[in-house]
């Protein structure tokens, strides 16, 4: 029995140890090991009505939009809305929403699905800074079109 207390207090130990040195993980500041990223082109679909994808994406693009400026590189970013993923240009009065603005000024074009729109009966007027020029005819066509476009597709949604 002394043991295994022994044991059970040396495995504690060992356990907040860990727990102690995973809060004090190094950083260092990336290199570019390849020359400057230049003009690239990303489409990134959004199907999900699920908020926490939302801001998820959001912050990737944001993080991508920082790390080309700071390494020589443009970005064209377009955000395709279908399906359940027309529900984030809802958002008007929170957090989402401040995202979606920030990243409108930042030259990112956010476009809506028409036949998504029509089958959730949602007025494009509805949606938060949608203009008729960000209605597409089919979100996932469009996505596809933008690839002959040479717009690379985010995969993860």
């Amino acid at each position: 029995m002394k043991r295994l207390r022994s044991l059970l207090l040396c495995s504690f130990a060992m356990l907040s140890a860990s727990y102690a040195c995973a809060g004090e993980a190094a950083y260092v500041e990336p290199q570019l090991k390849h020359a400057a990223y230049g003009n690239l082109n990303i489409v990134v679909p959004v199907s999900s009505g699920d908020t926490r994808i939302w801001q998820f994406k959001m912050g990737n693009i944001m993080n991508a939009l920082n790390a080309a400026e700071k390494f020589g590189g443009k970005l064209t970013i377009k955000v395709v809305a279908y399906s359940r993923g027309v529900e984030l240009l809802k958002q008007k009065d929170n957090e989402t929403a401040e995202m979606l603005n920030e990243l409108r000024t930042k030259g990112v074009q956010f476009l809506a699905c028409n036949n998504s729109l029509k089958g959730m009966n949602i007025d494009y007027h509805a949606l938060n800074g949608v203009t008729e020029a960000d209605i597409v005819p089919a979100g996932f066509l469009e996505i596809a079109w933008l690839q002959t476009q040479n717009y690379q597709v985010d995969p993860m949604n």
